[in-house]
């Protein structure tokens, strides 16, 4: 089983924003695999599928970025879910717009989502993760301003493209089970 976490902020007013790459990323995911998302007990979106006879579960935690965690820790423990059956799609200032990182393990390096699941997790931070650049906030705009607002039409090609690639790694990783060959294609 594995569980695959996109991070973004629940409702339509968030829906197009740069944090929630994560969501755009499960989105695009689903539709590919004809998923359905059902609201779970956990505060999460939840939709499954099967690959290879593996269950691959999709979720949206529906608690705001900054609360992730309390949405995905308790599902995990619920169903007996690994830190390592565990892959984190999120977006990331520190990238280049539209360039994905692929990383197996880590700190939460400033973002609050991840910081979240670290803490459910009781401090564990051995999980997959998949980064899309959304770049640095321009002159005199606040970070909270930048993750909150939209892409620029110029900006949104390239989004597009990255979520594809990670989609695209994914689908690498649920066939070939092993997350440093899929670091090593992808990065």
């Amino acid at each position: 089983m594995k569980l695959i976490v996109g991070l973004g902020n629940p409702g339509g007013k968030y829906a197009k924003t740069k944090h929630n790459v994560g969501f755009m990323t499960i989105d695009r995911l689903a539709e590919k695999y004809s998923v359905a998302f059902k609201r779970n007990n956990f505060e999460a979106e939840q939709g499954e599928f099967f690959v290879g006879g593996e269950k691959i579960i999709l979720l949206k935690p529906q608690t705001f970025m900054n609360d992730s965690g309390r949405a995905v820790g308790p599902l995990m423990t619920y169903l007996g879910i690994l830190p390592e059956e565990l892959v984190v799609v999120y977006d990331d200032l520190d990238l280049a717009v539209g360039k994905i990182r692929l990383r197996q393990k880590g700190g939460a390096g400033g973002h609050n989502g991840i910081k979240s699941i670290i803490s459910h997790l009781k401090g564990s931070q051995i999980f997959d993760r998949i980064k899309i650049g959304i770049g640095r906030p321009q002159q005199n705009m606040t970070v909270v301003n930048h993750v909150l607002s939209p892409f620029s039409q110029a900006d949104l090609a390239l989004i597009e493209t990255s979520v594809d690639q990670a989609v695209a790694a994914l689908e690498e990783y649920f066939k070939t089970d092993d997350f440093i060959n899929t670091m090593n294609k992808f990065n």
